[in-house]
């Protein structure tokens, strides 16, 4: 590889960074996963992601790409290989007549929302400031808009992507529009964006904040919450916090996190008027806030410590039945913590085939977590099994950002059977190969297969 790493260096205008050298031990890591690959390299552009791949194929080493570095999955990097970190590819560039937001494929959230802010425009993301806008986006995108302005994929206008044959493309709904059509929920299986192309909205204004129960009122605030938000306006995004292990565990309060997006505080008051109805208030601090300052900051595990991390979707029909299942799990001795959120809204008006994120009829989403030294974690792993299997008849699917593994069932899990044979075909197309691997793997149909429909 060093003939070849001498080669590469030649061409290429960003950063190569080796083992032994100042830089490799902060290059080698993302926020929550060590690796120790065999170089990292740093593109300055499209070009420079070109030869990344040009070099990867002709070593017949894996690739990673990274974007924010936030996949519980780890897939930022990797154990022997290279691993192509965009973080240098972040320029955020904002028309504020037409609403129109070009994003490096290397920016983070809090690069793009402190680049709006001054425009009084938002793009619907998710929750932490220092997640890559790459993975968030190729995945799906659920955060505090998501039920005003849809999944972060559902603002995706038009890419710049370089594929495994190492071309660059630019796709929109005209334009490669099957590849378009699987950017926008099949990860990164189909190359590496080196830039997005959003569709911004007007207002940064948003009433945000907690309003906490007694744990001892779970049983009761939870399944009231469920109704709340099945009729609720669209722009009200809730999540409720259960167990939070360092706010008491099962003691835990009851914590119900709003956002209502608009400036005016009595409108947003009649909003939340039936969540605050639903149990004894313990604390309520919601007030007004800039989009921009909600986000929250995402911090680096340190070492030793590891997430755990799985989740899956309400059916229809099934949010009483988990909802009273989870209140209960939540006053067992020693629960996980768990996350319900909110969903509907704009993001299930949607046509499920309009793009590949194929969760559209979702009304919640079940999030169940632990986090600690490996003891700790493992000690959760049964009961997390057993709160799942109680799930089980009332869930189905899950969402790829809040997976911490990439099995076979987690990708049947990710996408529906006719959404991933779709992918698969697209796949076969721009990736026979496999080149983009580190992900939550659709592999490329067999070459006898129909190609996908194009819609």
């Amino acid at each position: 590889m060093t003939s070849a790493l001498d080669a590469l260096r030649q061409d290429f205008i960003g950063t190569v960074i080796e083992p032994g050298t100042p830089a490799y031990d902060g290059a080698r890591r993302t926020a929550l996963a060590f690796g120790t690959p065999d170089v990292v390299l740093r593109p300055a552009g499209a070009s420079d992601v070109r030869r990344a791949i040009r070099f990867a194929a002709a070593e017949r080493i894996p690739l990673a790409v990274r974007g924010g570095g936030h996949a519980f999955a780890g897939f930022g990097t990797l154990d022997a290989g290279a691993v192509l970190d965009l973080s240098n590819l972040a320029d955020v560039e904002v028309d504020a007549e037409t609403g129109r937001v070009r994003v490096g494929g290397g920016a983070t959230w809090a690069q793009v929302t402190t680049a709006l802010a001054p425009h009084d425009l938002v793009i619907s993301s998710g929750d932490t400031s220092s997640v890559g806008v790459g993975g968030l986006t190729l995945s799906g995108g659920i955060g505090w808009l998501v039920r005003e302005h849809g999944l972060t994929l559902d603002s995706l206008v038009a890419a710049e992507i370089v594929t495994a044959d190492a071309a660059v493309r630019t796709v929109d709904a005209d334009r490669h529009p099957e590849l378009f059509w699987a950017l926008r929920g099949g990860g990164g299986n189909f190359g590496v964006v080196t830039s997005f192309e959003f569709q911004a909205r007007p207002g940064a204004g948003v009433r945000f904040g907690r309003i906490a129960f007694p744990a001892d009122e779970v049983g009761a605030v939870l399944p009231g919450w469920a109704d709340v938000m099945r009729a609720a306006p669209h722009e009200l995004t809730s999540i409720v916090n259960l167990a939070n292990p360092f706010g008491g565990g099962r003691e835990a309060p009851v914590e119900v996190v709003v956002a209502v997006h608009g400036e005016e505080a009595s409108a947003a008051d009649r909003v939340l008027e039936p969540i605050r109805r639903l149990g004894t208030i313990v604390a309520d601090d919601v007030t007004q806030h800039r989009y921009s300052d909600i986000l929250v900051d995402g911090a680096m595990l340190p070492p030793g410590l590891r997430i755990s991390a799985s989740n899956a979707f309400v059916a229809r029909g099934g949010a009483r039945a988990a909802m009273e299942i989870l209140a209960r799990r939540a006053r067992d001795e020693a629960p996980p913590a768990i996350a319900v959120r909110s969903l509907g809204g704009a993001m299930s008006q949607v046509p499920p085939d309009a793009t590949a994120f194929g969760h559209r009829s979702a009304e919640f989403l079940v999030v169940i977590a632990a986090a600690g030294p490996e003891a700790v974690v493992g000690a959760a792993t049964g009961r997390i099994r057993d709160i799942w299997r109680e799930l089980g008849p009332h869930v189905d699917g899950a969402y790829a950002n809040f997976l911490d593994t990439a099995t076979a069932a987690d990708v049947e899990a990710v996408y529906p059977p006719q959404t991933l044979r779709r992918l698969r075909g697209i796949k076969r197309r721009y990736d026979p190969g496999n080149v983009f691997a580190g992900n939550h793997n659709v592999t490329p149909a067999p070459a006898n297969t129909a190609e996908p429909a194009l819609r």
